[in-house]
């Protein structure tokens, strides 16, 4: 036998562990409660016999697609997988760990193992990385790993990738590993007891070899999350759709409880099922040669023996149901008394159960794509992508902790409205896109230059967003303004020149003309901290019923909210045209692997037919939202808009169709070299590189056929003759807003906005497996409404000139939201942006509409 080694972490630092005598209680406070409300631990099923019969299960019983469909995957992907977990900058191999939680067999793990075998030997380091075997059995897990080391795989392992066995619970190794174990360094930044008994597991997992005890917790804080402090290269395996076991909000504190360092380039790969037919999913979980019945069945054994007698459960009494629960989306097991009975453990306590009666087991829940986005959001992970298997019943998930996300807006809003007063939560998610925009994106070489001409410098912005919220606070306030009180001559509000006359354009701050005249950086962000800081001290007044909370102190914090998330949009617009020649490409997050997404999105299924017919209907746009209302202090569940969102209006549809995606990269790249060249202007998110056309992106120019199939971003004007040309038009307001209301899946269902990535995608709309939804790859869209009055406008009393300086006949409005809108303008569906026909820059697509 090969020497393994195997760290035995279970019970340190006051971990208790899943010993017999905590197991022993979980038993009888569930066996104790009333009739149909009946619980065992799920964990009583993964003794070492129950490990044997699962691993028998995955060979002997195809029903369960869950194994087989991972393993597709991991077998034709495993070497794209383990590049891109690679993909993150400054990652050394030779420190690098990767932890597989539960491991079990290893059966699949076997070709994750091989890839990084393979990248060990494309690799110019010498040194191996390590790879540690969690579970809770030491003999299974010495067994597994004697196994691993003698076969040929081991062979190809050698001296590139050392395997070793942590003996633990999710707790106790999630603990060894956040406190530094893996690199021995136990001592250094230990984390406290009570942090981590917050997130503490004591669920388990179906599909592997679940090793923990799951206690839910409320918090939503994240505990600190470097494994060791010298921040080593670190990488989860949660495979088999384990994490299935868990309660909805108890994997997300799970998922947030996982020592994955914002930014570190850190990943986890999670294996989920798909919500799936509800009998495929039943006979998953019970196969007709009783594989499974074996196995669930071998639990009573289990838990006889945990209470101190291995026949305490007369199996003659007991017969094993699984259902699948369509509303709760999982699977159920359930242990049903075949009798009344009473059954009287060692210790005395008795348990009565009816004939009939159902004691649950186990729970697996599916997960849909609005299930997978949404615990995503929640657990303040990003998907880097995704694969999925041939029958697209199941997807294993690339997900890393970015330096700045947003959570869904019902946990945002806590209870009320996701588009009313906006949480301090939601000032520092702002911030925390923001500061990384001006302070990672832009070299201080840029600050005094105009990455386009129809735009102010960079250094403009930086002081403009503080400048902008701390004049609306004097006002609403009466208070002086914060010092420098000059700023707000300087920075009070930008431009929107005339895109074919410059020389027009609306009111606006004058601005120093030499670089020296401006403010230095460093002022501008002392002030900018003084202005926060004022904010900080607006809430705490609300709070604290100094200040009373009325519409319009409620107004006024949406308004500045919402302006700072448009600029973000504006300057990275604007930078996206220096990209790969001054802007510096997104760190922080993994970068994307060009050629695998490539060949993902051209392997994804299209819609059966191009459009989609609607109306004749009416649909109701805008919302009510006066400002002569602002006196009230009913602010909780009330919707705020900007002056063009009011007021709720109805508007006759008539019929008409619509195609289901955006004109894409590669629809207007035909068109344009097939003559049309000459009837529209280059886009400006295409770039020449020697002779080629590349499309724009934050890390560069990338070659158009990778962005083939990406939604095209250009002008109103470009994209309108190319409509005419196809024998269409450019949809009405009201007619993209019927079909966004029928078809979007919004930040929830997974659309491109919020920053889930740095780049367009794909659009996703049309399937009819699923009814049509999903986005339209991460763009606003054109619509052929010009931006004008309309009856009841009201222009706003706090920010006049916001909609009516544009009511010029020049600019159309547009809808939706890109990559990198904020979720709370992506998903209020009256919003209503505005844009030039013919302005080039603005992250807007268009899909063509057709009259019938």
């Amino acid at each position: 036998m090969a020497d393994i080694e195997i760290i035995d972490v279970r019970g340190r630092r006051g971990h208790s562990g899943q010993d017999s005598d905590s197991l022993g209680r979980q038993i009888v406070d569930g066996l104790t409660q009333s009739a149909g409300q009946k619980t065992l631990p799920t964990m009583l099923l993964y003794d070492e016999r129950g490990l044997r019969l699962y691993d028998k299960i995955t060979t002997d019983a195809p029903e369960y697609y869950l194994f087989a469909a991972e393993e597709q995957i991991l077998r034709d992907h495993a070497d794209e997988i383990v590049r891109y977990m690679h993909a993150g900058a400054g990652q050394k191999l030779a420190q690098e760990s990767i932890v597989e939680l539960g491991a079990g067999a290893l059966r699949k793990t076997s070709h994750i193992l091989r890839a990084l075998s393979r990248i060990a030997s494309d690799s110019s380091e010498k040194s191996t990385m390590t790879y540690y075997a969690l579970d809770l059995e030491k003999r299974e897990l010495d067994r597994t790993l004697n196994e691993l080391a003698t076969s040929e795989l081991g062979a190809e392992l050698k001296d590139k990738v050392a395997t070793k066995g942590l003996c633990a619970t999710y707790d106790d190794g999630l603990a060894f590993i956040q406190d530094g174990g893996l690199r021995g360094q136990a001592s250094l930044e230990q984390v406290s007891t009570e942090t981590r008994e917050q997130y503490s597991v004591d669920r388990v997992g179906r599909s592997s070899s679940p090793s923990s005890s799951f206690r839910s917790g409320d918090t939503e804080a994240t505990p600190p999350s470097t494994p060791g402090s010298d921040n080593s290269p670190f990488h989860l395996l949660f495979l088999g759709s384990s994490l299935g076991n868990f309660t909805r909000g108890e994997d997300v504190t799970f998922l947030k409880s996982l020592p994955l360092q914002p930014g570190s380039g850190n990943t986890i790969l999670l294996g989920l099922d798909h919500d799936n037919d509800g009998g495929k999913i039943e006979l998953a979980y019970d196969d007709p040669k009783g594989v499974t019945r074996d196995f669930i069945m071998n639990g009573l054994k289990v838990a006889g023996r945990t209470l101190g007698n291995d026949d305490l459960f007369s199996e003659d009494k007991w017969e094993y149901v699984g259902k699948y629960n369509y509303e709760l989306r999982r699977h159920e097991a359930y242990y049903k008394s075949k009798t009344q009975q009473t059954v009287v453990e060692p210790s005395g306590t008795k348990f009565e159960f009816l004939p009939d009666e159902m004691i649950r087991v186990e729970v697996s829940h599916k997960y849909s794509d609005r299930d997978a986005y949404s615990l995503f959001a929640q657990a303040n992970l990003r998907p880097i992508n995704r694969w999925t298997d041939k029958e697209s019943q199941y997807s294993l998930w690339l997900l890393e902790r970015p330096q700045f996300s947003y959570p869904p807006l019902a946990e945002q809003a806590k209870g009320c409205t996701p588009f009313g007063l906006p949480s301090i939560d939601e000032w520092q998610d702002m911030w925390a896109a923001w500061d990384y925009i001006n302070k990672r994106l832009v070299p201080p070489s840029m600050l005094f230059q105009k990455p386009i001409d129809l735009r102010h410098i960079c250094l403009f912005y930086q002081g403009h967003i503080p400048t902008f919220l701390d004049i609306h606070l004097s006002r609403l306030l009466n208070e002086p303004h914060t010092e420098p009180e000059d700023f707000k001559y300087i920075f009070e509000r930008g431009i929107d020149p005339n895109v074919d006359d410059p020389t027009q354009c609306h009111s606006h701050s004058e601005v120093p003309q030499k670089d020296e005249d401006w403010p230095s950086m460093g002022s501008i962000m002392a002030f900018q901290g003084r202005v926060r800081e004022r904010l900080y001290k607006l809430y705490n007044d609300i709070d604290s019923g100094k200040v009373t909370l009325t519409r319009k102190v409620a107004r006024v914090l949406f308004m500045t909210l919402e302006h700072e998330a448009f600029h973000a949009e504006t300057l990275l617009y604007m930078l996206l045209q220096r990209a790969g020649t001054g802007t510096i490409p997104p760190s922080g997050f993994v970068p994307p692997m060009w050629e695998v997404l490539s060949d993902s999105w051209a392997a994804a299924p299209l819609p059966e037919t191009d459009r989609v017919t609607l109306g004749p209907e009416t649909v109701v746009v805008g919302h009510d939202d006066h400002e002569d209302d602002d006196a009230s202090t009913d602010v909780a569940d009330h919707d705020f808009g900007w002056d063009n969102e009011h007021p709720k209006r109805e508007v006759h549809v008539g019929k008409f169709s619509i195609e289901w995606r955006p004109v894409t990269n590669g629809d207007f790249h035909n068109f344009y070299v097939g003559g049309g060249k000459d009837s529209v202007q280059f886009p400006a998110s295409w770039v020449k590189v020697n002779g080629d056309i590349q499309v724009r992106t934050m890390y560069g120019p990338v070659p158009i056929r990778i962005a083939w199939n990406w939604p095209l971003i250009t002008s109103c004007d470009n994209l309108s003759v190319y409509a005419r040309v196809k024998g269409g038009r450019l949809p009405t307001e009201p007619e993209l807003r019927l079909f966004l209301d029928k078809f979007s899946c919004g930040f929830e269902g997974g659309a491109n906005v919020g920053f889930r990535n740095w780049h367009p995608v794909p659009a996703t709309t049309g399937l009819e497996s699923k009814g049509g939804k999903g986005h339209n790859g991460g763009v606003w869209e054109w619509t052929s409404t010009v931006f004008d009055t309309y009856e009841g406008f009201a222009p706003s009393k706090l920010y006049p000139g916001y909609s009516t300086d544009f009511f010029d006949g020049q600019h159309q409005v547009v809808l939706g939201g890109s990559y990198a809108t904020v979720p709370r303008l992506a998903d209020r569906r009256t919003v209503r942006n505005y844009y030039q026909h013919n302005y080039p820059y603005a992250w807007c697509g268009a899909r063509v509409a057709y009259d019938v």
